[in-house]
Formats: structure tokens, C-alpha cells, sequence
């Protein structure tokens, strides 16, 4: 198959979108896991936004026969460090260099707007892409389980949690760069106007925030008390859960004895810039 890169544009939406759902829905049952997405309608949903957000560089992969578009990808540009994907492929676009030629293009955008990391999230089931993105340079740091079920309810004693503020986003960027070594205040600036953010406060300052408590949210916190009140308060998960890092034994544990289970697996990945967090952290799907 012929094919070209160009510009993602409003206008691939429809077709990105249902592209985007078949590849996950596709991989995702084949290996017995539940699909990022419940439907194509929410898939569309989200490619469409990404589109439609200067902050996020898109590009197209599209048939020379044709024209149809045969795969897209993204650059979450909100933040220094950047954040991949979704990246996916039409089915009968698979094995031809697709994924590797969208891959190559975000990373080379990464490099010209002088971003110092790239991160992504790899379904750690999908062996093909995590092979793909360990040949283009990408370190594997983490192994993120997806837990989701019911809410624990109640609090954690000295711990209040309260919707963000614009003027919390400076504390938030604190905690941020203290767990990350960088803060991601385009995002927590984008949460706070939508009203999904929250923060958490111990001993009278911001400890902790979360953008939103699920698969395309993220949350930082100083101890994993903060994260534990976080996801006390939490009433549901938006998707399939939240993303935690195996390697912070503590928390891991803590959320299976309160009646979370594990759903799927995932592999945080890297080039470039990495801390390795000092406090506790729930990283989004774009990282």
C-alpha cells in the first residue's frame, strides 16, 4: 500500500474516529480485555476534541489510492514534556510502516518544538507496539495496572479534598515538578475551566490534585495519602479506571484491599527526560 503523512484536519474526524475504535476495540477482545472505548460514537468523540485543540499536534496517514485515511496520531503538546498518541491504523493498513512512519513524525515534531521527554502508554498486551516503540528508542519504566470498581467511599481523616481553583494552579504545579521533576500546567489549567480538577489539602496547603479521575486524567500527590483521598472522593471512574503504577507497592495494595481490581496492563515509556516520581502519581493514557 502507497501511502503519505499529512496534517490531521476537523474534517477526519468521522473517519479517524471509527479507525481509532476498530484498532483498540479490535486488539483489546482479542486478548480478553475490555475496550478503551464503549462505542465508536466515544471514540469519535475524543479524536474530534484533539483536532479541534491547538495544543495537540495531529497527523493523518493517507492512502495515495484513493485518498482514504488509513491511520492517525498525536502529540500532547499542553505541557514541556510531551505526551503520544492515540496512534492507530486501519486493519488493512497493519504491516505496511504506518504505525513506524506516524510514530517517527510526532517524535520528529517532539524534537523541533524542543521538547526535553516524550512520553507514551502501551497496552502491554500488544507485544507488535511495544516492540515497535523499544526500536525507536522508547524505555519501558513502569507497568500501569487499570483498576476500577466501586467507590470506596468516605474520607481520609486530615485530608480535604475540594474543587480546583485558578488559583490553585500554581500549588499544583509545585507538587507537579516535586513528584515529576516537571508540571503539567496546561492541563491542570484546562481541568480547572472545565471543573473536573481537584485538590487535595493537608495541614492547610495543596498536597495533591487530579485533572479527573480516570483513564484520560491524571493526578500527582506528595505521599500516597493524597492519592488515597483522591480516590476516596471519587463517586465513579470515567472509562475503563485508573492507571496505577505497579512499582509503588503501597498504593497498589492499598487499592486492592478497598475493593478495586486489576482490568488491564499497560507499560509506561519514555525518551528522553524521565524522574522517576518521589512521591505518588496516576498518569493519564497520554501519560
Amino acid at each position: 500500500m502507497a501511502w503519505h503523512l499529512r496534517p490531521g484536519r476537523s474534517a477526519d474526524a468521522l473517519i479517524c474516529g471509527r479507525i481509532c475504535y476498530e484498532a483498540f476495540h479490535a486488539i483489546s477482545t482479542r486478548h480478553g480485555f475490555p475496550p478503551d472505548f464503549d462505542n465508536p460514537e466515544a471514540a469519535t468523540g475524543l479524536i474530534s476534541m484533539l483536532l479541534g485543540q491547538p495544543e495537540f499536534y495531529s497527523v493523518v496517514a493517507e492512502a495515495e489510492s484513493g485518498g482514504r485515511i488509513v491511520g492517525s496520531n498525536f502529540l500532547d503538546e499542553r505541557s514541556s514534556v510531551v505526551g503520544v498518541g492515540p496512534v492507530t491504523v486501519a486493519p488493512e493498513a497493519q504491516d505496511s510502516g504506518v504505525g513506524r512512519a506516524l510514530m517517527r513524525d510526532v517524535m520528529e515534531r517532539a524534537g523541533r518544538i524542543g521538547a526535553p521527554g516524550i512520553r507514551l502508554v502501551q497496552a502491554a498486551y500488544h507485544a507488535r507496539s511495544l516492540s515497535l516503540y523499544a526500536k525507536l528508542g522508547f524505555q519501558v519504566r513502569d507497568l500501569l495496572a487499570c483498576v476500577n470498581g466501586p467507590g470506596p467511599g468516605g474520607e481520609l481523616p486530615g485530608y480535604r479534598i475540594r474543587p480546583a481553583l485558578p488559583s490553585d494552579v500554581a500549588a499544583c504545579d509545585a507538587v507537579c515538578r516535586y513528584v515529576h521533576g516537571h508540571d503539567r500546567s496546561g492541563e491542570v489549567i484546562e481541568a480547572v475551566a472545565r471543573g473536573s480538577a481537584a485538590v487535595v489539602e493537608h495541614q492547610g496547603r495543596v498536597t495533591g490534585y487530579a485533572t479527573s479521575l480516570g483513564l484520560f486524567g491524571h493526578a500527582v500527590g506528595e505521599t500516597n495519602e493524597d492519592i488515597q483521598a483522591l480516590l476516596l472522593s471519587a463517586e465513579r471512574f470515567d472509562g475503563p479506571g485508573v492507571l496505577l503504577p505497579t512499582s509503588n507497592a503501597e498504593l497498589f495494595s492499598w487499592c486492592l484491599s478497598h475493593g478495586f481490581r486489576v482490568v488491564a496492563l499497560s507499560t509506561l515509556m519514555t525518551v528522553g527526560f524521565y524522574q522517576s516520581p518521589k512521591g505518588a502519581s496516576v498518569p493519564s493514557v497520554f501519560f
